[in-house]
């Protein structure tokens, strides 16, 4: 009697933590990209960040404000430049529309002559204009959120590194697992966010270098400050690179420049677009030894999740469900299996036909 009770009273504590931290992360979930953010950081910069404070012997409050000091130029700094760069070509757009219409009716023309098909008329145009006219609040509501969770994200980080070692001290105490298998999660967890969060800005700089080349050769002005955009054009899903190289090239036909038109749009298509999946697969997997369709499926899930940071939290996502699978073999399967014994034979069930 008395060990049903106590099963009983387990079971009631549990679905009360449970129903709590619901409660908390809906209510909290608005805020929930800032605090992955500041893990984020953590994990990146805690080795060098306790070997200043632990051996150097650097005071704790203001190393961590140096870190904070660092990552906000790094990070604000590309955002500053891409709204410098882009805001005063919109304005101009908004502001006289009309050379952009007559561009793009010309280019329809030319098209419909070559192929007879009509992409874009004077209606059609001007909805897509009001349509993207209507979506300036959203924009504005996303930046607040942005602004809110950055400021968020440092806050939290400055804590995590000042309690940094009592923190992991009383996570390791707190997680129910054994020591080799909080050593996996642990050791898992940090080759991961390594992986995507150096990953993803070097596949931005290296999309931007690619295309800026490309511009370059096809006789685009300013092709630095349209290179740079297209590295931060790279990071938004599904329309990535397109948003800018696109336009360009039917601003290369429309202008009369027919050759460097197809050659930017060939160019664009058979290497801009290309070289994503080619150095997201090869890069992030030299770096992180992390399994190409983890980061695949991992992006498209993290995006719908945690959006802009769900490029590095949707990989670690899928990671985290084969992890806690590896896990609960090795704590109630009498036959353990090991990290790399599980990666080992993930890939060799994907490489078998059939």
């Amino acid at each position: 009697m008395n060990t049903f009770n106590n099963h009983l009273r387990q079971i009631i504590l549990l679905g009360i933590i449970i129903l709590v931290g619901i409660l908390i992360v809906n209510h909290f979930f608005i805020f929930l990209p800032g605090v992955l953010g500041s893990i984020t950081l953590y994990i990146l910069s805690k080795k060098s960040y306790f070997n200043l404070v632990e051996k150097r012997k650097w005071k704790k409050s203001w190393t961590a404000l140096l870190y904070i000091l660092g990552y906000t130029i790094l990070i604000c700094l590309p955002v500053y430049l891409a709204v410098v760069m882009l805001v005063p070509k919109l304005v101009a757009l908004f502001n006289n529309p009309v050379p952009l219409v007559v561009a793009v009716k010309g280019f329809s023309q030319k098209i419909q002559e070559a192929t007879g098909i009509e992409l874009f008329n004077g209606d059609n145009v001007q909805l897509a204009f009001k349509n993207l006219a209507g979506r300036v609040p959203i924009l504005l509501t996303s930046t607040a959120n942005f602004i809110t969770n950055l400021i968020l994200m440092f806050f939290v980080l400055y804590y995590m590194l000042f309690h940094g070692r009592k923190m992991e001290n009383y996570i390791n105490d707190f997680i129910p697992l054994k020591n080799k298998n909080r050593e996996m999660l642990s050791a898992d967890t940090d080759l991961m966010i390594r992986a995507n969060a150096i990953g993803i800005p070097l596949l931005a700089i290296i999309q931007g270098v690619v295309g800026m080349l490309g511009y370059f050769i096809f006789g685009i002005k300013e092709f630095g400050v349209w290179g740079f955009l297209t590295g931060v054009a790279s990071l938004i899903p599904i329309i990535g690179t397109g948003l800018i190289w696109v336009p360009l090239t039917v601003y290369l036909f429309v202008s009369g420049h027919t050759w460097q038109g197809v050659g930017l749009g060939i160019y664009s298509l058979a290497i801009l677009t290309n070289v994503d999946y080619v150095a997201r697969i090869t890069l992030l997997r030299k770096i992180g030894d992390v399994h190409p369709l983890i980061t695949i499926f991992g992006v498209i899930v993290g995006l719908s999740l945690f959006g802009f940071l769900g490029l590095v939290f949707g990989p670690l996502l899928i990671s985290y469900f084969i992890l806690l699978i590896k896990i609960y073999r090795n704590e109630f399967n009498s036959v353990p299996i090991s990290t790399r014994h599980a990666e080992e034979e993930l890939e060799n069930t994907i490489k078998e036909p059939g």
